[in-house]
């Protein structure tokens, strides 16, 4: 399985320390957000990576040939960073993944390699990581059937009805891929829906008919560093990722 690593953003939010430094690449304890995930996929015997750049992308292409020589790696840069948003650079990787599966990331999650390991061992062919917690209105939420089916997943799902929070790790096998970019294609290049985020082609995805479950990761350590403070909670939970 290849995997695909979003790392275009600005995060703005993380100001000033993301002034000079891609979030990917703050530490969390001795290693920075990307090398712990990358880790995690080498753990899981995930060698070859797809990784859209955007925001100072040199500095991540040189942290990773640098550090990781013996991954495969395909760079994509985004020309467009700062005025589109995750669905973009998801679309831009459509022709690396032609007839692949795909495990994709987002690049701004610390998380225990044990869920990259369930999601490949689920019997699920199309599912994604979902964390049951106390949910907020800026979680991607997510709303299921008795079966664990998606039935919503976005922003807007109402916290009653929605089961839990989509971490931004997915697995996706090359059926869905090529449908998922078949939905890309017109959203980007005609309706030009770049600055949304990519939660809305899975949704016209399952509203078509195709089938995406949850893999319940609750008992693992993971999460989103959107803020310094989400950087300093990450930084003291760091020892329960090993």
């Amino acid at each position: 399985m290849k995997a695909l690593i979003l790392a275009a953003g600005t995060s703005t939010r993380l100001r000033p320390l993301t002034d000079e430094t891609p979030k990917c690449l703050l530490n969390v304890g001795d290693k920075s957000i990307l090398a712990l995930a990358i880790d995690n996929l080498i753990a899981n015997n995930i060698t070859e990576l797809v990784v859209v750049t955007g925001y100072l992308e040199q500095q991540i292409k040189d942290f990773i040939t640098s550090e990781y020589k013996e991954l495969n790696v395909n760079f994509i840069y985004n020309e467009v960073y700062a005025s589109t948003n995750n669905i973009y650079s998801l679309w831009l990787a459509k022709k690396a993944f032609e007839g692949e599966d795909m495990l994709l990331l987002d690049s701004d999650i610390i998380f225990h390699k044990d869920i990259i390991s369930k999601l490949i061992a689920s019997s699920y062919k199309n599912c994604l990581a979902l964390k049951k917690h106390e949910l907020q209105d800026e979680e991607i939420k997510v709303k299921v059937d008795a079966k664990g089916r998606i039935l919503e997943i976005g922003k807007t799902v109402n916290i009653q009805e929605a089961i839990g929070e989509s971490i931004g790790i997915e697995k996706f096998d090359k059926s869905l891929v090529k449908k998922l970019f078949a939905i890309l294609d017109p959203k980007i290049e005609i309706e030009k829906q770049v600055n949304i985020f990519y939660e809305a082609a899975f949704q016209d995805l399952m509203d078509a008919g195709e089938d995406v479950y949850i893999v319940d990761v609750s008992e693992h350590i993971c999460m989103e560093i959107d803020t310094a403070s989400d950087l300093e909670v990450a930084r003291k939970m760091i020892s329960g990722l090993t």
